[in-house]
């Protein structure tokens, strides 16, 4: 008998059995994916080599000189531009936090089988590109646009579906004007796994917003939905419509102090003043406030650094006075809109928005130990 599978059913993870294991697959994403360590917290944009990649299907192999960009849906003809077209074009440079939507999908219980990322599915980098307004205006948009949709050149099948990567925009959020097709990266043309020759650049959405190796863009009369439309909502059962993933909910890391473990990564440190360091940001506006624990249950806020605009981290330090112990050292942040980060972990079929329960165990031993 064939069971034909709903959407949900096909958009709906797996999730782990009591106690199970990570699984072959999902070691084989986070050899393929990788995360930033959480030392490069330390810089205020990003090494691209640190930054955190995902990568759904494969890198695709693309010609520079043969690819194009389509254009497409509007009520005027449509465009196709190459890569020197589009470097031609008025340029703008973005400051821009992008966390993948499944950062600490790893740290829930039961686990949503995927990607296995704990905290670092994270970075921030420079994006230089054309605003997407911009290339909008090249094909007119229509008055009963309802979605901007786009296509990147990565294909593959996920839960039996064959797809090449596409995501789509309400056009009111196509229209912000700061949304990009980026061609570099910190000053540099885009690396192969973070998009080249072009990719879209969502500032305060998650990760899967911001479509890599872009193909096309197409405006429609309708509400796209794509496999990867249905894949990112927030569920609690797999029979729940859920709600879709959008922006970015706050958060704080603390950049570890101390020296670490070499297996679990816990660290070590000796007594006595310590400046804590970290770095904090929401795509629900820009981070106003953010308090610190040492101890699990008392908070104290800690002092804000400059800001870098209202779509990328910004530093936070507190001073701590270490005493011989073990201790847990947690941050929390609170954007502009007034969304404070929980402190607990925050479930959902597919693990994602998570942004609770990040916490920095610490071993502080005497000088003679």
């Amino acid at each position: 008998m064939t069971t034909t599978r709903t959407w949900q059913d096909r958009a709906a993870p797996r999730v782990a059995e009591a106690g199970e294991g990570i699984s072959y697959d999902e070691l084989a994403l986070a050899a393929r994916n990788h995360a930033m360590p959480a030392e490069a917290l330390q810089w205020d944009v990003t090494p691209v080599g640190l930054h955190y990649v995902l990568v759904h299907y494969d890198i695709p192999a693309l010609d520079p000189d043969g690819w194009r960009l389509r254009v497409d849906g509007g009520t005027g003809s449509s465009v196709e531009l190459t890569l020197d077209d589009l470097a031609a074009m008025p340029q703008t440079t973005t400051r821009v936090t992008l966390e993948c939507a499944g950062n600490g999908r790893a740290l829930l219980e039961p686990r949503p089988v995927s990607q296995p990322w704990l905290t670092g599915a994270v970075g921030t980098a420079d994006w230089t590109g054309v605003p997407l307004t911009d290339l909008l205006d090249r094909v007119r948009l229509r008055d009963d646009a309802v979605d901007v949709v786009f296509t990147g050149a990565d294909h593959g099948t996920e839960r039996g579906v064959e797809q090449d990567y596409q995501r789509a925009l309400p056009v009111d959020e196509a229209l912000r004007g700061d949304t990009l097709v980026a061609l570099t990266m910190n000053g540099a043309p885009l690396p192969v796994q973070h998009g080249f020759p072009a990719r879209l650049v969502v500032p305060g959405w998650y990760g899967m917003a911001h479509v890599k190796w872009l193909t096309g863009i197409e405006v429609v009369d309708r509400t796209f939905d794509g496999f990867q439309h249905r894949a990112y909502r927030l569920r609690q059962h797999p029979d729940d419509e859920g709600v879709p993933v959008t922006r970015i909910a706050p958060r704080a890391l603390i950049r570890p102090p101390g020296f670490p473990d070499f297996m679990t990564r816990e660290r070590v440190l000796r007594p006595g003043p310590v400046r804590l360091e970290g770095r904090a940001w929401s795509g629900g506006g820009e981070v106003v406030r953010v308090e610190v624990s040492t101890d699990g249950s008392t908070w104290y806020d800690a002092g804000l650094g400059p800001s870098a605009g209202p779509h990328a981290w910004r530093p936070f330090t507190a001073d701590w006075h270490a005493e011989v112990g073990d201790h847990v050292l947690r941050a929390r942040a609170t954007d502009a809109s007034g969304q404070v980060q929980p402190d607990g972990p925050a479930w959902t079929r597919g693990g994602f928005a998570n942004n609770g329960g990040d916490a920095v165990p610490v071993h502080v031993v005497a000088e003679d130990a």
